[in-house]
């Protein structure tokens, strides 16, 4: 073969190579709900400044009779339809109204291309501006919530023993989400390494106390709602959840700064002592260093807790001084 006739074969597989890059890099569209094409509208939702729409839930007694309001904000790979085992009974008692709403790019709320940490506290403000639930806030409890393994608060020997706790394929998958979230998309959907291992099925991430939860929640009737989640796509939904979660955040825990210094309300955190997930040496030193949140570890408890309702009635008292 002529050297005039490689250097054509040359650059076709060049360009070739280049596209299979570019298709591999690239995210589908999301699939916009109520366009065309795209999932119906189903639920109300909210328009928020800046044209994006936050689909919302209400359950718990009326608005207008409520003495106390509580929003509740989803997790991963979950959406405003999650079922809280909360007691009528406990409800009552309280007179407790619930807000749900999907975040962006969960069930019927928009994707939000430029979905940050800060723009979502900004989304749940927006929320509540827009249903008038009142301007007065009087806690927050935080149950199992995420860690970053990089924030700059956190001594170097915590976060690195902490993520070492994972599975090697969850702590390949955070640390390019990370340092690369431009190759995330590619991470994900690739063969030849496991990704996250709560999307590949791998169940060891569970203790013994979240699988016996997942069996009984197993036997529970499904009404179709575990799949909206992720209806307008995958990348939209979790993918952006963890790239969120772990890039850069505009601030820093400990830049945090009592909001209730006069008393008038608490901010909790509860976390599993058994969980797997989220590492309990990581929450419990972000307490230590705020005094003002108050920590509760529940020992024989996983990531799962908030799926029984024993630790529901436990969290609801402390968090409204009952």
């Amino acid at each position: 073969m002529s050297p005039a006739m490689l250097v054509p074969i040359a650059v076709a597989f060049t360009v070739g190579l280049l596209g299979y890059a570019y298709q591999a890099l690239k995210p589908p569209p999301p699939k916009i709900c109520g366009s065309p094409g795209g999932p119906p509208v189903t639920s109300p939702r909210v328009k928020l400044s800046d044209g994006r729409h936050l689909a919302y839930r209400e359950t718990g007694v009326s608005k207008e009779v409520a003495k106390h309001k509580i929003i509740i904000i989803h997790g991963f790979d979950s959406s405003k339809d999650l079922h809280l085992p909360i007691s009528q009974d406990l409800i009552e008692e309280f007179k407790i109204y619930f807000l749900f709403f999907d975040r962006p790019g969960y069930g019927e709320s928009d994707p939000d291309p430029s979905r940050s940490v800060k723009s979502e506290a900004y989304d749940v403000q927006e929320l509540a501006d827009k249903l008038q639930i009142g301007p007065k806030l009087s806690g927050a409890a935080l149950v199992v919530p995420f860690v970053h393994y990089w924030w700059p608060c956190l001594p170097a020997n915590l976060s690195t023993e902490s993520l070492k706790r994972l599975p090697l394929q969850d702590q390949m998958t955070f640390r390019v989400a990370h340092y690369t979230p431009w190759l995330f998309y590619w991470w994900m959907t690739q063969k030849w390494f496991p990704s996250l291992s709560i999307m590949s099925g791998n169940m060891a991430i569970f203790c013994p106390q979240d699988m016996e939860i997942l069996a009984k929640l197993s036997e529970s009737p499904s009404d179709g709602q575990e799949s909206k989640s992720q209806q307008q796509g995958v990348y939209e939904s979790l993918h952006r959840d963890i790239m969120t979660g772990y890039a850069k955040w505009e601030f820093d825990p400990m830049d945090l700064s009592n909001p209730f210094p006069d008393n008038d309300g608490s901010v909790h955190i509860w976390q599993g002592g058994e969980d797997r997930i989220i590492p309990s040496r990581v929450n419990h030193y972000i307490s230590e260093k705020l005094p003002w949140i108050q920590y509760h570890e529940v020992p024989e408890a996983g990531h799962l807790l908030i799926f029984e309702s024993k630790h529901w009635e436990t969290i609801l008292r402390a968090l409204l001084h009952r």
